[in-house]
């Protein structure tokens, strides 16, 4: 995957350089370019921003820079391969689906906002918003970061075994199950014996079973769009009904 990011802060961006994701451009599996848009500038001062007109606090980014970036590095007439998208808080939720759907593109930009936010005009040379929460950040850089990095591990050859991702929260629309590791008994907290047994079937109905018991009482919307299938209600039900057995004995 080709990954293009257009900034005005490109030091901000040495972590994705690090851990796998350095691997995987290392291994040439995704390639990183990083674009400071304030050299596409016409101004004598190299400004990307200006007053809104209208009036209002702070400072608007300016189009001529951006697209003017946008042109020089990619082909953005008619890519199906190729999808621009804008970091703003006006975006759509960025989560686990948007992920998968944009790992399938071979070729990814991110355009990082900064001050007030974008001129309207810009909304035109991109293809989509996402924002990672209901909040408000100094700037689209950290964004761009969550999202490449949620993107990039589900790429093949990023992550070496394919199961590890598969297994992850969210992946398949539950909360992932209680993982331990060595000692067994650990300041008096002990591994819970069905994972000690070596009982593969019961291991993974217990894995399966806390899952859904996790996402019940973590994240109980995330059961509303889950399509449980008959294993699952099965043992949604076990859980409610453990959980009401518990309740009646306080």
């Amino acid at each position: 995957m080709e990954i293009t990011i257009f900034s005005i802060f490109p030091e901000m961006f040495a972590p994705l350089n690090a851990s796998l994701l350095g691997k995987a451009q290392e291994k040439g599996v995704i390639s990183l370019e990083i674009v400071d848009f304030r050299h596409y500038s016409l101004d004598k001062h190299r400004a990307v921003d200006d007053y809104p007109f209208g009036g209002g606090a702070g400072m608007v980014l300016t189009p001529q820079p951006i697209v003017d970036a946008l042109r020089d590095k990619l082909n953005t007439t008619a890519d199906d391969d190729l999808e621009i998208i804008m970091l703003s808080p006006q975006g759509q939720v960025f989560d686990q689906q948007a992920a998968r759907r944009l790992a399938q593109k071979k070729k990814l930009a991110f355009v990082c906002g900064h001050y007030e936010g974008f001129d309207e005009r810009i909304r035109s040379f991109v293809d989509s918003e996402y924002t990672i929460g209901d909040y408000v950040l100094t700037g689209g850089e950290l964004p761009a970061m969550v999202m490449i990095d949620a993107i990039c591990r589900l790429i093949p050859g990023v992550i070496k075994e394919q199961a590890s991702f598969e297994e992850d929260s969210f992946y398949q629309g539950l909360l992932e199950y209680p993982q331990y590791t060595r000692p067994r008994i650990f300041e008096g907290m002990e591994v819970p014996e069905i994972l000690i047994g070596g009982h593969h079937e019961k291991i993974r109905l217990w894995r399966k079973k806390q899952s859904l018991l996790r996402t019940l009482l973590r994240r109980p919307d995330l059961l509303h769009q889950y399509p449980l299938n008959q294993e699952e209600e099965k043992l949604l039900a076990e859980i409610k009904m453990d959980l009401a057995v518990g309740e009646n004995h306080e």
